[in-house]
């Protein structure tokens, strides 16, 4: 048999027959998987199926190198998920597809830069969409020619006349916003105390002579002791 595709995203698998007969679970789960097209007969687990070994047994597949197929997660019997991979030593191996079953139908797991690129393009998809439908209510409001304003009293069939109820629509609008927030609230008052700036003072060597303080004739830090008296 040929070993199957990379992208197998669009099939998916169900034996109803098996299901009827066998309990999905980890120990027949991967017998269920190996019916299924997303199944390698070239792997390692089949060599080992051949030699009436369970093809899950990690301690005899560490010692093969190829493709092979890991249980990497596990909710009985909902879901059961199968990691393909390639092993080229006991401790190196290099994961390469992901498969799933799901309520007992396997399908491929899609790999995820395909995600991403679908979840790109839907989000594009969207905001195309709503540019376009903004696009469209914008044009309804029109607009006024301010050189032949005359003109536009006239009908006209190539230009589009001002949508008057647009734009009451957008001057209530703005009104019930106005009203909503309202005045602006005015100035904190000035704290106790303060004193605004008064204008510069006049420069007069009088006053400024008198506003300078004299520095006293003693120094008050150093001690002088008792005034001394003189004899006679």
């Amino acid at each position: 048999m040929q070993p199957p595709g990379t992208d197998m995203t669009g099939i998916c698998f169900r034996d109803k027959l098996w299901l009827n007969t066998y309990p999905l679970d980890r120990n027949l789960g991967f017998d269920y998987f190996a019916l299924s097209p997303f199944y390698d007969w070239t792997c390692n687990n089949e060599q080992l199926r051949m030699r009436s070994i369970h093809p899950l047994d990690i301690s005899q597949l560490s010692k093969m190198t190829w493709l092979e197929y890991m249980l990497s997660e596990v909710m009985e019997p909902q879901l059961l998920v199968f990691r393909k991979q390639k092993r080229d030593s006991a401790e190196k191996v290099t994961p390469m597809l992901a498969y799933y079953i799901l309520d007992g139908s396997i399908y491929q797991a899609p790999q995820l830069c395909n995600v991403f690129a679908a979840r790109v393009g839907r989000a594009l998809y969207y905001i195309s969409k709503a540019f376009t439908t903004a696009a469209s209510k914008l044009e309804k409001i029109g607009y006024v020619d301010t050189e032949n304003e005359s003109e536009t009293l006239e009908p006209n069939g190539g230009k589009e006349a001002i949508d008057f109820k647009e734009v009451k629509r957008v001057d209530h609008i703005l009104a019930s916003l106005l009203r909503k927030l309202g005045q602006a609230p005015p100035p904190p008052p000035f704290p106790d105390g303060f004193v605004p700036p008064t204008t510069e003072v006049e420069k007069d060597p009088e006053n400024q002579q008198a506003a300078e303080p004299q520095p006293p004739a003693l120094d008050p830090i150093i001690d002088h002791g008792p005034a001394k008296r003189m004899k006679f």
